[in-house]
């Protein structure tokens, strides 16, 4: 850590007397030691956070995240790692240390406060939880590696703590029903079915079994007899009687008890929760109230832009009359095959391609491809972006679910959808933070919704700068990708604080963009299953264009938006408040 740190070092130093210079260099090293025990530190707390960036010392570890001594020992840690961070003068810090000084005390600060609102109650929902990453990580199609005899050992020592966890989660959830945090029935319902579809009376037939139907060729014929058994042990005597638990507790005693309401803010301290979850997501201190207003604001905006539009090509009916035409014109659905989707996204490519130089001066590294999801996957996954490995050993990959290239809709905003996911959205931003080596750790592998989403959504807003957008129905995409984001500002805060039901929050959504009620209705019970995420997204693309326009007044001839963009990537992942303070300081170099 020290020696990446070296290159900031030199360049506080030159200008200094030599004493001032040893005594900066003292400072800057022992903080950077600091920076890289509390990276080092968290990894084996958090295991399978390691595994997911290709980090495999810990791939044999799976901790009881759940359990009360688990979170006294992680808020020991938090504790520890705020006093060394306060040990330090912040104004004698390095510009660069500054950022990283802020960052993590904020993030230090909002760790510690989460422990009274007892979260681990609900140690799981149908969106996230070990119950789902445990199958992703055990199918052999993850982030796990199944490639040496020790990556297939290293599993079946994880597989030999999932029990444990199982039964505290129960139990958990059992303290959640005494205190009153329990889920709604909706979402119950929804897990039910997870944890079911996870038991086999065959082992060879369970999703946990994928590792070793590729046992690699290059394994003794021992070694490949003794993973098979072990693997259908674990999975009859460990895996399946955990996950039958898990559901038999879910359907005969959980699921009377969940609640029909449908927002926190009927839980024990649900208002306080609710506001803390906001802070932490959005990484601002805007209120509910502040939130909901914009939403309602930027919706009414957008179909402002929807019905310039439907005029545009000459529709007479009304809006919702105009969604249901973008839904069913058969003209909509060109393709036949899922190589003419494809095809049509690497046009996009194309097409933006030689005006990405125009708005960006550093661009990654990382190669990148375009795919179609794979079979076992696509009937129920989204469009996504899985991140290159920072070695440059994976590509970054746009994968794009084709289940039936003949139900594939132009209309649903392809281009826009490209450059949030892909090129210049995630692809550029999780690169460029990757592959710059004089970040701290902590912070090259960071995460942080409001400037990474909030990020690939402003880059949608740039389809005309880069030449796309041109055909009004792809623009209409756009605006419909565009108001799905603002809808969530209202919805997410009116379930959470103004007593919205599940199912008033389904038709204001179905109301105001061109969405079918299956994805509505799952669109609305995440929001009500992680409070506070789906706010991310716009609050940060707001954020973006509101420094920029300011950054564009300011400066004048002086501006320069591939050099605005470049300071935006070059640093990486933070909270919006730091990232102002940073920008400023950029804005003021300029003048």
């Amino acid at each position: 850590m020290q020696r990446l740190l070296l290159p900031l070092l030199i360049a506080t130093m030159i200008g200094c007397n030599s004493k001032k210079s040893e005594q900066t260099t003292t400072a800057n090293t022992d903080f950077a030691t600091v920076l890289d025990d509390y990276y080092e530190q968290r990894l084996k707390l958090f295991p399978i956070e390691a595994t997911q960036q290709g980090d495999n010392r810990y791939n044999d570890q799976l901790p009881n995240d759940i359990s009360q001594a688990f979170l006294g020992q992680t808020k020991a840690f938090y504790t520890n790692t705020l006093e060394k961070l306060n040990s330090f003068d912040r104004e004698k810090l390095s510009d660069e240390d500054k950022i990283s000084y802020d960052i993590l005390k904020r993030e230090l600060a909002l760790q510690l406060e989460q422990y009274p609102f007892h979260q681990e109650e609900i140690p799981f929902n149908q969106f996230t939880g070990l119950t789902l990453s445990f199958g992703q990580l055990g199918s052999g199609e993850g982030s796990q590696p199944f490639k040496t005899v020790k990556d297939y050992d290293d599993w079946l020592k994880r597989v030999s703590a999932f029990s444990v966890w199982g039964d505290t989660a129960i139990t958990a959830f059992r303290k959640g029903i005494a205190t009153g945090r329990v889920l709604p029935k909706s979402l119950v319902v929804k897990m039910i079915p997870q944890m079911t579809d996870l038991v086999v009376s065959d082992p060879t037939k369970s999703l946990f079994y994928g590792p070793i139907k590729k046992l690699p060729s290059t394994f003794s014929a021992a070694d490949k007899d003794r993973l098979t058994a072990a693997y259908k042990k674990a999975i009859s005597e460990q895996i399946v009687p955990t996950y039958q638990k898990l559901g038999t507790f879910l359907t005969t005693e959980y699921l009377p008890k969940a609640r029909t309401t449908s927002g926190i803010d009927v839980l024990p301290q649900g208002p306080e929760l609710y506001r803390y979850l906001v802070r932490t997501w959005t990484t601002t201190n805007d209120t509910p109230d502040q939130i909901y207003a914009i939403g309602l604001n930027e919706v009414a905006r957008i179909r402002g832009e929807m019905e310039k539009v439907k005029t545009q090509v000459g529709f007479k009916g009304t809006l919702d009359e105009f969604f249901t035409h973008l839904k069913t014109d058969k003209k909509f659905y060109p393709y036949k095959q899922p190589k003419e989707v494809l095809d049509a996204f690497h046009t996009i490519l194309a097409r933006i391609e030689p005006n990405l130089k125009k708005l960006f001066i550093n661009t990654p590294k990382s190669e990148f491809e375009i795919r179609q999801t794979e079979k076992f996957r696509e009937a129920s996954a989204s469009a996504e972006y899985n991140q290159a490995l920072a070695d440059g050993s994976r590509p970054g990959i746009f994968y794009v679910p084709i289940p039936d290239a003949t139900n594939f809709n132009v209309t649903s905003g392809m281009e826009s959808l490209f450059l949030h996911e892909a090129i210049p959205g995630h692809h550029y931003q999780v690169s460029l933070q990757q592959e710059n080596t004089k970040l701290p750790k902590f912070r090259r592998f960071a995460w942080y919704g409001a400037y990474g989403e909030g990020w690939a959504l402003y880059c949608e807003s740039l389809g005309k700068e880069l030449g796309i957008y041109t055909d009004p129905y792809q623009y209409m995409g756009a605006l419909g990708d565009e108001i799905h984001r603002a809808i969530r500002l209202v919805v997410d805060v009116g379930l959470h604080t103004k007593h919205m039901t599940r199912e008033q929050a389904i038709k204001y959504m179905m109301d105001n963009e061109p969405i079918a009620e299956q994805g509505a209705t799952a669109e609305i019970e995440r929001y009500m299953a992680i409070p506070g995420q789906a706010l991310s997204y716009k609050i940060g693309a707001l954020k973006i264009r509101e420094l920029r326009t300011k950054y564009e007044k300011q400066l004048g001839d002086k501006f320069s938006l591939a050099a605005f963009h470049d300071e935006f990537l070059k640093d990486g992942c933070m909270p919006l408040d730091v990232l102002e303070r940073k920008m400023d300081a950029w804005a003021e170099r300029q003048k």
